[in-house]
């Protein structure tokens, strides 16, 4: 295309642009307020002016190269005239966007990015970043269909309804009851609370379940059924074990579970129970006894199957040299059987 042309036709599109433009804003007089409708008038007579500068500080310097150079190379200059004038005036939105942030209109910063650099993203974040959530909440459905980043702006709106219809149709169950808990419906809070929890069982994850019900259902003897069955049921045993114990802060009452616990647990997870009792006899002085003797009777039970848990033995005997070096001595002789 003639450079000239190029030059005469984007002038042309852009002064039928500019009669769309003005009576788009007569239109807007009808539905917004005047000084939105005067707002957006100005921003488009800057974007006018600055384009209007760009496409003629270009046209000179074309002039200029058509005068130095002649006809050659004219396809390449055409070219490089198209992507300077876009990648200029490109740069003067974003300056006047930038402008408009550090003046805190974050409107108007957003109407740049949206309408002039057509970057809706950019335009909702930065109406977030400014306060106007429900206005970002808007964009980001309408234009992104981006329903994550619609339902935190309306939560941070405190549109706490919209907000739960979005997390609704995300599935986002837990999000749901903690919305339902902020408004006080506790109800439909606790509601989606078992869903999560349910879900939790279902995957064998027991852990993630009783904290559902302790922590956001506050049903404690709930929490601990799960963690019971849990351990019973093998389904991350140790973890529910350990938090299950956890959960119980009256030492008297933790020292009858330890004891109760263990009369009941089948040989096969004896070495997991033992490893249980390793953090429950750090926990407290008063544990230690109840925890050492039932120590002993695993290492004792398993000692011919599993030389090395002997080892273990000095976990219950931190400070006892004797202990030592009778696991030592074991250890030793242990191995001249073996060699024997």
């Amino acid at each position: 295309m003639n450079r000239q042309k190029f030059i005469d036709k984007f002038i042309a599109a852009f002064v039928l642009l500019a009669m769309f433009k003005v009576v788009g804003i007569v239109a807007q007089l009808f539905h917004e307020s005047f000084w939105s409708v005067i707002g957006t008038l100005i921003i488009f007579l800057i974007v006018a002016f600055i384009i209007l500068l760009v496409i003629t500080s270009l046209k000179d310097k074309e002039q200029n190269n058509r005068n130095s150079t002649g006809r050659k190379g004219s396809g390449s200059s055409s070219f490089y005239l198209e992507n300077s004038l876009f990648d200029r005036i490109r740069s003067k939105y974003e300056e006047l966007a930038e402008k408009y942030i550090s003046e805190n209109d974050y409107k108007k910063a957003a109407r740049v990015y949206m309408n002039l650099l057509q970057d809706n993203y950019r335009g909702a974040k930065t109406l977030e970043n400014g306060g106007f959530y429900n206005e970002a909440a808007v964009v980001y459905l309408k234009k992104l269909n981006n329903k994550s980043d619609a339902a935190v702006c309306y939560e941070k709106a405190k549109q706490f309804k919209k907000a739960i219809d979005l997390y609704k149709e995300m599935e986002q169950k837990e999000k749901v009851g903690d919305l339902y808990k902020e408004i006080n419906d506790l109800r439909n809070a606790h509601s989606y609370y078992q869903m999560v929890a349910d879900d939790y069982v279902g995957n064998s994850q027991m852990v993630k379940a009783s904290l559902v019900y302790r922590k956001k259902m506050e049903k404690t003897e709930d929490a601990q059924k799960i963690l019971l069955k849990g351990w019973e049921e093998d389904k991350d045993a140790f973890n529910c074990l350990n938090s299950y114990f956890a959960n119980i802060f009256d030492v008297k009452k933790l020292e009858s579970e330890i004891l109760n616990l263990y009369e009941n647990t089948p040989a096969y997870k004896k070495i997991t129970y033992l490893e249980a009792m390793k953090h429950e006899f750090k926990k407290d002085p008063k544990l230690q006894a109840a925890t050492r003797n039932i120590a002993y009777e695993i290492i004792a039970e398993k000692v011919n199957t599993r030389s090395e848990i002997v080892n273990e033995l000095k976990f219950f005997n931190p400070h006892d040299d004797v202990i030592l070096k009778d696991i030592s001595r074991f250890k030793t002789g242990r191995n001249k059987m073996f060699r024997n």
